[in-house]
């Protein structure tokens, strides 16, 4: 599965899931660190780990286990790597605190979801 389309699965996953403001990043030209980044936001920590979870879960089928996986639902923070696609599932006080979207600026947002 090609980056884009995996940055994208992940976003229908969490939409569907009822995460809140999802972005898809394109990071090309902004870091080497991955492809794309998929930033949403979990309304609480259940809602958090609920999200890691099915997003693993569905991905597993398609592209195999993730390369890490760091954070907790209790610290209103997690981290998903799949090397190519970074997801950032975070509370909405830890993505005021984080402020992912402004450190990541240059990146171009490829989709939002409100």
């Amino acid at each position: 599965m090609e980056s884009a389309e995996k940055a994208r699965q992940i976003t229908a996953i969490a939409e569907a899931k009822q995460a809140a403001d999802i972005v898809m990043l394109d990071m090309s030209g902004v870091s080497n660190i991955a492809d794309y980044f998929v930033v949403m936001t979990a309304n609480n920590a259940r809602q958090l780990n609920m999200l890691a979870d099915e997003i693993m879960r569905s991905l597993k089928r398609i592209v195999g286990k993730t390369h890490g996986r760091e954070g907790s639902a209790d610290s209103g923070w997690m981290l998903i790597d799949y090397g190519d696609v970074i997801i950032h599932i975070l509370t909405q006080e830890q993505r005021k605190y984080y402020a992912l979207d402004e450190l990541w600026e240059k990146a171009k947002a490829i989709l939002r979801i409100q």
